[in-house]
């Protein structure tokens, strides 16, 4: 079975199929990454974003396990192949943003006054179509609260801009996998 992706990793959509009805990203830009000035509880919770147990690390291993459990289901390998990209992108920002605040922007949290790697025991890795589904879903839903709290939470005008636009991000991927559990589940 070919899993239909060029030497690149990119999956060929010439064929004009359900991941084109899709937006996998907010059409509008990302601000520019700043920080006005350093603040080591903000840093801390940047490194929770790309390392923590709800994390874009997380998202990015499930959603690249999705992949490649769903290669028979190719147009569902797709859409968790392309929102996994947005992911790494997020996780660069945060990271960025981590790096700006001084903090070593490793794959890490902060858990009482130790610093914890990231796993992959973090992850649920369901088998099963509407487990699967839901559990991307649930996951997408926890990402936006968890930034909007931040949201509320960080005083840093640059932070916050940052939060907010990949909130808009984390969104359509909550529209994304709500439409695909009205058609799988």
């Amino acid at each position: 079975m070919s899993s239909e992706r060029n030497w690149n990793g990119e999956y060929d959509d010439s064929k004009k199929e359900e991941t084109q009805k899709f937006i996998f990203k907010d059409t509008s830009p990302y601000p520019v990454v700043g920080v006005q000035e350093k603040n080591h509880l903000y840093g801390r919770m940047m490194l929770d974003n790309i390392g923590g147990s709800n994390s874009e690390m997380s998202a990015i291993s499930l959603y690249v396990y999705n992949t490649l459990l769903l290669e028979n289901h190719i147009e569902l390998s797709k859409i968790f192949h392309k929102i996994s990209i947005v992911e790494m992108h997020h996780l660069e920002i945060f990271g960025k943003i981590a790096r700006l605040m001084g903090e070593n922007p490793r794959l890490w949290t902060q858990r009482g006054n130790r610093m914890v790697y990231w796993s992959p025991a973090y992850n649920q890795y369901p088998m099963e179509m509407e487990l699967l589904l839901k559990n991307a879903l649930i996951g997408e839903e926890k990402a936006v609260q968890k930034y909007e709290e931040q949201c509320k939470v960080i005083k840093d005008d640059n932070i916050v801009a940052c939060l907010k636009r990949i909130i808009k991000d984390e969104e359509l991927h909550i529209e994304i996998f709500k439409e695909l559990c009205r058609n799988y589940c």
